[in-house]
């Protein structure tokens, strides 16, 4: 599995809308966040009358023989609830067995700082076993995954003085499981099924609003497929030998494509957004932006435009969005008229109509 050459355009997909313009917490856009790729726990999905997606399915097409091996990882974002307390009575020092007393607060601003409630991200893997493709259609798998709980504090100072907030982290117990089957199709072939299910258990979950959910859910959920002695069909572009099985896979909640080098049969991503064969991240692209439907232009030059105010906020709303501010105010000139009006992808056809230019970078820029 080509794992370096991958892991740019799966970073992409896995913060697809993390954080969208104006990139404040306060924006509206930014209270309804995590579309892409959720899968929450099933019943909240049976709440929600299978609205809700709870398992994710990708089928696929390999050739390969008794060496053939394959490796699979599965990807997403574990949300993390931030909440701020402040203190009803300053104090000195305080210690998580022995918590002073607080009232949740929205926001508040302590040193100068802006601090609010938000929903951080920790990017979590399931690395699977190397299985044996023949072996792996004698007998298919199911590959459990446990991830703990966890709470954490953290101290809010005035300037030299004393705590008078406090930030609450806290992540929910998630627990889920990766089924992975072969079948032979023809001599050589091969159909993958690779399912991915949210098996967390959640009370209360005919209660229990979609923002509650989510801490119990698998966010920007995609999977990595590697194999080798072997190679993936395009399911995209299949060759005319392969177009009948391919339109017989069935993908629920994901669209894999081949990634890599042009040409390169040997890893599959199998993305909540749909994509084309071999993504590629636009070259003049000088970071993350966090939205692969927009361009980079347009989104730098909206950065540019921000109050001091606005951007006090996204500075001080996360860690990602305070970079991306950085990173695009000390962006060169020279730098941002690369963005613009960039040609790519025009080959002659017969009897078509000329293609017209393009205004601007329009691969998928996030990185």
């Amino acid at each position: 599995m080509n794992l370096l050459t991958v892991d740019t355009i799966a970073k992409a997909v896995l913060y697809e809308g993390y954080m969208l313009y104006p990139y404040r917490p306060s924006s509206v856009k930014n209270q309804q966040r995590w579309n892409f790729g959720v899968l929450c726990p099933p019943s909240y999905s049976d709440a929600q009358q299978g609205s809700e997606a709870w398992t994710m399915q990708t089928e696929c097409l390999v050739q390969g023989d008794t060496a053939t091996a394959l490796d699979i990882r599965v990807r997403f974002l574990q949300l993390v609830a931030r909440t701020i307390g402040e203190l009803t009575q300053p104090v000195s020092e305080f210690s998580s067995e022995e918590l002073p007393a607080f009232r949740l607060v929205p926001r508040i601003e302590v040193a100068g700082r802006i601090y609010q409630t938000w929903q951080e991200a920790v990017e979590r893997d399931v690395n699977l076993p190397t299985w044996n493709l023949e072996a792996l259609a004698l007998a298919p798998v199911t590959h459990g995954f446990k991830l703990p709980a966890g709470k954490q504090y953290e101290a809010l100072r005035e300037a030299g003085g004393p705590v008078t907030a406090i930030i609450l982290r806290e992540q929910t117990e998630l627990q889920g499981a990766v089924e992975v089957s072969a079948k032979p199709l023809s001599a050589g072939l091969f159909k993958i099924r690779v399912v991915v299910r949210n098996q967390t258990p959640f009370p209360g979950a005919v209660q229990a609003n979609r923002e509650e959910a989510l801490l119990a859910s698998l966010a920007s959920t995609h999977t990595v497929l590697g194999v080798e002695n072997g190679g993936f069909c395009s399911m995209i572009a299949p060759a005319p030998e392969f177009a009948e099985a391919a339109a017989a896979c069935q993908q629920i909640g994901t669209w894999p494509v081949l990634v890599g080098e042009e040409g390169a049969q040997d890893t599959l991503l199998s993305s909540p957004i749909i994509l084309y064969d071999y993504p590629q991240i636009a070259p003049e692209s000088a970071g993350d932006l966090f939205d692969g439907t927009e361009i980079d232009e347009i989104l730098s030059l909206r950065i540019m435009t921000l109050t001091d105010e606005e951007k006090r906020e996204m500075s001080q709303s996360d860690d990602r969005a305070r970079l991306m501010l950085e990173r695009t105010e000390t962006l060169p000139l020279e730098q941002l008229m690369k963005l613009h009006g960039i040609l790519r992808n025009v080959r002659p056809a017969a009897d078509a109509a000329p293609i017209a230019p393009a205004t601007g970078p329009v691969t998928l820029e996030d990185a």
